[in-house]
């Protein structure tokens, strides 16, 4: 049996887009999931890809397990960590959101790795994007 894991998509305009990360755990847990897939959002207005998003806000509760978030790349960088048995906002907006500096590889895409996951244990998260357009 594998985690039961959803991913819901409750905004994908052409300037922001909003997601509802869920995880009950078997026990075995995730590694370098992706989550945000940028290929597979709307374009802009003028049809444009979305290359990438920044991380303008975001709401987590964690029962039991860490969750990682990642930007993809050849070598993954961390965007954030969450702890365990914890819950809480961050509000980037002031600076535009969380950049991707990740460097070489990087494709836009946001991946969740979760930390010490045991039967039973869960994860919720609210992410706020804003949208990029621009090559990374």
């Amino acid at each position: 049996m594998a985690d039961s894991v959803n991913v819901s998509t409750i905004i994908d305009g052409p300037r922001k887009a909003v997601f509802y990360l869920t995880n009950v755990s078997d026990g075995t847990g995730e590694s370098a999931v992706t989550k945000i897939d940028v290929s597979a959002l709307s374009t802009s207005q003028d049809g444009d890809a979305c290359t990438g998003v920044r991380i303008e806000s975001l709401s987590f509760s964690t029962v039991g397990m860490g969750v990682q978030l990642l930007w993809d790349a050849t070598t993954n960088r961390l965007a954030i960590e969450l702890p365990a048995n914890y819950s809480d906002s961050f509000d980037f907006s002031a600076f535009s959101g969380l950049p991707n500096y990740s460097g070489s590889g990087k494709n836009g895409d946001v991946l969740l790795t979760t930390v010490g996951a045991a039967n039973g244990e869960t994860y919720t998260l609210t992410i706020t994007c804003i949208k990029e357009y621009t090559d990374l």
